[in-house]
């Protein structure tokens, strides 16, 4: 399936129905009256986050979506039915943006949460509503309401605890590929990955986690170069960073200072989230390098990275149970734990 994370759709409510304008006319009844029943409501325009979607390849070929239109009224003061809904299903984390593509204005962050998009205009009503002392047989009834129109865009932000960051070739669908299920794509040239994929990683049954594998950026991105920053937007959400530097290439200080820069170029607050330095490939390289390496990117960084490697497994569980230290500090899990007092006993 293809992944899309971006589409602008156009929706409309239904119209309302219109009332009808009727009178009784039976046997022995010779002033029967009006009996035009009213206009159904037109149908809702909804939103609804699902899980079990990762794409909205769905309105890559429908872009329109209306609801119907009410029923209409009849006689015998017969009302008109509900026009049909409209329900669109999109991805847990897909935001909802005006058509400036800025202003968002719903951000279907959880799932099975259902927000009304556009409302159904109402029925009109029938003759027999405007009857009256002084006008009881009226001859006109009220048309339905209009509905509501208007152009969106859909925007999706995967919902991933962790984000992998790096250069092409950094090695990191070849990382996750180590630490998940997933199976991305693995190649030996720049751009391999083309979208986002993301993996399920189970250190055990109650210590699990979602890691979300973007395009490597490389310089300029920010403006343009590449494929640009817009696959970043996918880690926003994140609880920190995995930031891998490719440890066979000549320098791994200014691979850091690259990536670190798109971040900062980028905002959205990615430069301040917690980053896990890990230097990958330490399969390729001596001990000797290893350490020179190393010391190279801890001169910049300010850290000791992290060793590991995504063809051998060395180092990889060792840098997941950081990963999920860093998930567990935005979860609230390790507050929650260091509040309750384990030597106090039970007390009424």
């Amino acid at each position: 399936m293809k992944f899309l994370d971006q589409a602008k759709i156009y929706i409309r409510s239904g119209n309302g129905g219109a009332g009808s304008v009727s009178f009784r006319r039976e046997k022995f009844i010779p002033n029967g009256g009006p009996d035009g029943g009213d206009g159904g409501k037109g149908g809702d325009v909804w939103i609804e986050a699902v899980d079990g979607l990762n794409t909205l390849i769905d309105y890559r070929y429908q872009q329109h979506f209306k609801a119907q239109t009410g029923h209409h009224g009849q006689g015998r003061q017969m009302h008109g039915g509900k026009g049909d809904d409209v329900h669109l299903k999109v991805p847990v984390g897909t935001q909802v943006l005006d058509e400036d593509k800025e202003t968002v204005l719903l951000d279907m962050d959880t799932p099975g949460k259902i927000e009304l998009l556009l409302k159904g205009g109402n029925g009109g009503w029938g003759n027999v509503r405007f009857k009256g002392p002084t006008n009881q047989a009226p001859t006109y009834a009220n048309p339905g309401q209009d509905g509501q129109e208007r152009w969106i865009w859909l925007r999706l932000k995967l919902i991933a605890d962790i984000g992998l960051a790096g250069l092409p070739n950094a090695g990191k669908s070849t990382f996750l590929a180590a630490a998940s299920a997933a199976k991305p794509k693995i190649a030996d040239y720049p751009f391999t990955t083309l979208a986002p994929n993301l993996g399920m990683v189970d250190l055990s049954p109650s210590e699990r986690f979602v890691i979300a594998d973007i395009p490597g950026l490389i310089e300029g991105a920010s403006e343009g170069a590449g494929l640009g920053t817009r696959f970043l937007g996918h880690v926003e959400r994140s609880a920190s960073l995995i930031h891998l530097i490719d440890g066979t290439q000549d320098d791994v200080a200014a691979a850091y200072r690259i990536i670190r820069g798109e971040l900062e170029a980028y905002g959205e607050g990615l430069a301040e989230k917690a980053e896990i330095l890990a230097l990958n490939k330490i399969d390729a390289l001596t001990p000797e390098a290893r350490e020179e390496k190393a010391a190279e990117l801890e001169a910049v960084a300010g850290r000791r990275p992290m060793l590991v490697s995504g063809v051998s497994g060395e180092g990889v569980a060792a840098l997941l149970r950081a990963a999920w230290a860093e998930v567990k500090k935005t979860r609230g899990a390790l507050a929650g734990e260091s509040d309750v007092d384990q030597t106090s006993g039970w007390q009424p």
